[in-house]
């Protein structure tokens, strides 16, 4: 090009336009370039529920595993459950970012008036939509956005929501092992390009099996803490061994932690009203009364000062604070049982030496909470967070628009390694066909030659070419403006 027009070959019009079209053609490239980046390097998120584990097990026994992911990566010291702190409402908030009130999931066993029909963890309803479709897992919005989810019994998972299932799923069945489950999560994560999961949730059992049964303080429970840990480690070295390891951001936490009871701690129900003026919806520790039509008044009244170890609350009346109250599934009357106390209509059915469930500000109901990866700080401990927060924190991970939420970004955004950035759009932006927005460090350097030639080409051509001096000014000085304005 420069020998050109030092031999006054080719007029600097045509030269110009030259040079400005690989610029074009770059830009053009980068963009097509970039919609596959999207695709490509599309961000990688698991999240590991271990249920009924609580904040403070990692510090009763040696836990290598928990502490290296602390070490890699951020550690949360106290974060507050979902009110009511039970499995199916908690594993919902985690995904949806939402209280238990709106998603709509209020708890183990339900009773929907308008629907007529009950909801129970011991019977296939939790298989019917119409309990899950008052809000939209994580699952089901990362698919909606061009992404692939995975999930391994992660309750709801199993179940079509808004017309869909995970790209991924194991039916629920308790039998299959932690490995089976890591192994599949692993086989998905590691599909070819267009298989592979973006976003996976992977859930187990225990220790909640174990902290009902034995009770938290039971010293039999170091094993099983143990024992999580040593499951902690066999995710990690078959993400490891997978080449996952550096490239999934992991975050481990719970639904919920575990109190301590005793057989001396029971109330009953029937010493204080007669189950004929009522149907008892959900299991303690917080109870959901729903009284025959037209008893609401008398059943409240016998059972609102009957035992100092139990708050009584007609709906309208429950804290603010809980969020529990704006649902048609919520119980007209609701019992609250104190820390460590039972309520039972009488003493003849089972009885658990670990129970959760009661209020979500106390520490024993509070989860574990560590992560690591690519988006996360290291050796990093934070004070506190609220579970409903970890939704917006995820979706910004996974570069997706979170759907409208009770968490806060705002909240979390310290656990990230870099400041937070608006989540990139799920389409891409058209691109015009011959647009002059190129990435900024191409267009300087372009330009930067560019504008070396035509002062060198002034100086050498200057006297021999007059008239194209004057056309070069006027045709490159627009150009560059257009492009800088962009």
């Amino acid at each position: 090009m420069l020998g050109c027009l030092l031999q006054g070959g080719c007029s600097p019009l045509v030269c110009l336009w030259a040079l400005m079209l690989p610029l074009v053609s770059l830009h053009r490239l980068n963009q097509h370039g970039r919609r596959g980046h999207i695709v490509k390097d599309r961000p990688k998120l698991l999240l590991v529920s271990f249920d009924g584990f609580r904040w403070d097990y990692i510090d009763r026994v040696p836990t290598p595993n928990f502490n290296s992911i602390m070490d890699e990566g951020v550690m949360v010291k106290q974060v507050e459950s979902a009110y009511i702190t039970k499995t199916f409402p908690n594993h919902y908030s985690l995904v949806t970012g939402l209280y238990a009130e709106t998603h709509g999931i209020v708890a183990n066993e339900m009773y929907d008036p308008v629907l007529n029909q009950s909801f129970s963890m011991e019977t296939d309803s939790i298989y019917e939509s119409r309990w899950w479709e008052e809000a939209v897992p994580l699952w089901v919005t990362i698919q909606n956005a061009g992404g692939r989810s995975g999930a391994a019994m992660w309750p709801g998972s199993d179940v079509k929501i808004h017309g869909m299932f995970p790209n991924q799923y194991l039916p629920y069945n308790a039998s299959v092992s932690f490995e089976t489950r890591v192994e599949r999560i692993i086989e998905w994560f590691s599909a070819t390009k267009e298989e592979a999961v973006d976003f996976g949730v992977l859930y187990w059992e225990e220790p909640d099996e174990s902290g009902h049964n034995l009770g938290p303080q039971s010293s039999l429970m170091d094993v099983v803490i143990a024992g999580i840990d040593e499951k902690l480690g066999f995710l990690m070295n078959e993400l490891k061994k997978a080449g996952l390891y550096e490239k999934v951001n992991l975050i481990v936490t719970s639904d919920h932690g575990m109190a301590q009871l005793s057989t001396d701690k029971i109330i009953e129900l029937d010493s204080y009203v007669s189950r004929d003026l009522y149907t008892w919806v959900d299991k303690s520790p917080v109870v959901g009364i729903l009284p025959k039509e037209g008893k609401l008044d008398e059943v409240y009244g016998k059972l609102v000062d009957a035992n100092p170890n139990m708050v009584v609350y007609k709906k309208e009346d429950i804290p603010e604070h809980f969020h529990y109250r704006h649902n048609v599934r919520i119980m007209p009357i609701l019992i609250e049982a104190k820390e460590g106390w039972t309520i039972m209509q009488n003493r003849t059915g089972p009885f658990m030496l670990g129970n959760h469930g009661y209020d979500n500000t106390l520490r024993s109901m509070q989860p574990v909470f560590v992560a690591r990866g690519p988006a996360f700080r290291q050796h990093y401990v934070k004070t506190s967070m609220s579970s409903v927060d970890l939704y917006p924190l995820m979706c910004h991970i996974l570069s997706i628009h979170p759907l409208p939420n009770n968490g806060s970004l705002f909240n979390v955004k310290d656990l990230l390694s870099a400041e937070p950035t608006p989540p990139t759009a799920s389409v891409p932006p058209k691109v015009e066909a011959y647009s002059y927005a190129p990435v900024m460090g191409s267009f300087i350097g372009v330009v930067m030659v560019l504008g070396f030639l035509v002062v060198y080409i002034r100086q050498v051509t200057l006297k021999q070419l007059p008239s194209i001096k004057h056309r070069s000014r006027e045709m490159s000085q627009p150009l560059l403006q257009e492009d800088l304005h962009l």
